[in-house]
């Protein structure tokens, strides 16, 4: 009776499920994207159709197919497929998993493939629990993640893995999504509404599709065929891949510094848009500019450390969303001003003379003299102010003498600044 019942269920789940759900992908052929890693002929395909799957770390943003290559590869090989999420799994669970997988392979031979979604989240004692079945043999691990592996996962366990990096889907790729779920759905789409579907989607399959769904059940419900007015409320807000300490941080906070160091002020203001818009902590921005405005601009225009100044003070005194303005001011300036690492090269070559060479004695008649008995050390000094013609004639430590860690770019005006001082 239960196996009656668990029956009807399945199939009513089936015929509910969201619209992602229904028309998953069952074969590599079936699968869209990702031909960079499952064309033809590539080892990944090459080994899923030979029966020979690695254990592997599927790593990319959501709605790019990592659950369902798991199943897909599940289905070819015929082996078991069990699941846990990291969110929930505890390491019992995975000992469990490991047990009924060595049952399996003893009584029947059958293999067992383990899916491990948000593998991040498992810490080290989680990872460790897995770590000798899949060396072993007992089970082939596959685990997805939207963060990037190499920081997230253990050295040990990624090195008996393969790293595949899934990437988010085109936009024509997605409008071939968007077809097999009209179709699924006997709906009608007008080119231009699957054209802003993919658009909206981000890259993302599972919320094309479920866009397409809610647009076509809301147009339904109207009475009228599909517009691009019920896509806009079905899919009010694009989703933004991001993340505020992985990849995608680091990738457009990479992108932002170097834009404004070429000197490109429209790749910065759409860095600085698309991080803002993202969620990015705006201190974290402002910081960047402030670095930016020493380490790439300097003294080839030294107001650049004060406009970048002054926009994150504004960030503090106006907050979002109007100090968007003040940083992308700043943006643009530090990105139209001439550049100068001089500033910068200079302080990272005296550290590494402090480091290698240890702390040097300054020279006797630039030592302190705020003390008894240091004149009688030779500790004597003469302000240029008081008497240029007496004044050390070398500041730096006898050991470096001759040394230069400031080299202002020729034909600057920085090195203009540097000539009406020696004159």
């Amino acid at each position: 009776m239960s196996d009656l019942f668990a029956d009807a269920a399945r199939e009513r789940q089936a015929e509910s499920a969201p619209l992602p759900q229904r028309i998953r992908p069952r074969t590599v052929e079936e699968l869209v994207g990702q031909s960079h890693v499952l064309a033809p002929g590539s080892a990944l395909r090459r080994a899923i159709e030979a029966d020979r799957p690695p254990s592997m770390i599927l790593h990319g943003p959501p709605g790019t197919g990592k659950t369902t290559l798991a199943r897909i590869v599940a289905e070819r090989s015929g082996a078991a497929f069990e699941e846990l999420s990291a969110v929930s799994a505890r390491v019992d669970d995975v000992r469990a998993v490991i047990q009924r997988a060595r049952d399996r392979l003893g009584g029947n031979g059958q293999r067992t493939i383990l899916f491990l979604d948000e593998i991040h989240r498992f810490d080290k004692r989680q990872q460790d629990s897995v770590l000798h079945a899949v060396e072993e043999g007992l089970v082939t691990l596959i685990g997805a993640t939207t963060e990037n592996p190499y920081f997230e996962v253990n050295a040990a366990l990624l090195s008996r893995c393969t790293v595949v990096e899934l990437e988010a889907l085109t936009e024509q790729e997605l409008q071939t999504v968007v077809a097999r779920g009209a179709t699924a759905l006997g709906a009608e789409v007008p080119e231009e509404v699957a054209r802003l579907i993919a658009r909206r989607a981000g890259g993302d399959a599972r919320s094309a599709l479920q866009a397409l769904e809610l647009s076509w059940e809301t147009a339904q419900a109207e009475g009228v065929p599909l517009e691009a007015r019920h896509v806009e409320d079905a899919a009010r807000k694009r989703p933004l891949r991001y993340d505020r300490a992985g990849d995608r941080h680091y990738d457009y906070a990479s992108a932002f510094i170097k834009s404004l160091r070429g000197g490109d002020a429209d790749a910065a203001v759409y860095y600085l848009a698309a991080m803002l818009e993202a969620g990015e902590d705006a201190r974290f921005v402002a910081r960047r500019m402030v670095i930016a405005a020493s380490e790439d601009v300097g003294n080839a225009d030294p107001r650049a450390l004060l406009v970048a100044v002054a926009a994150a003070h504004a960030l503090e005194h106006v907050g979002l969303p109007e100090a968007q303005l003040n940083l992308a001011q700043a943006a643009i300036y530090l990105a139209r001003a001439p550049k100068s690492n001089a500033s910068a090269v200079a302080i990272w070559e005296a550290r590494r003379d402090v480091r290698e060479r240890g702390l040097l004695e300054p020279p006797a008649a630039i030592r302190s003299t705020a003390y008894g008995g240091a004149s009688a050390r030779g500790h004597g000094y003469v302000s240029p102010h008081e008497d240029p013609a007496a004044a050390p004639a070398t500041y730096l430590p006898e050991a470096l003498l001759g040394a230069t860690y400031y080299r202002p770019a020729a034909d600057s005006e920085e090195a203009r600044h540097g000539d009406d001082r020696d004159g």
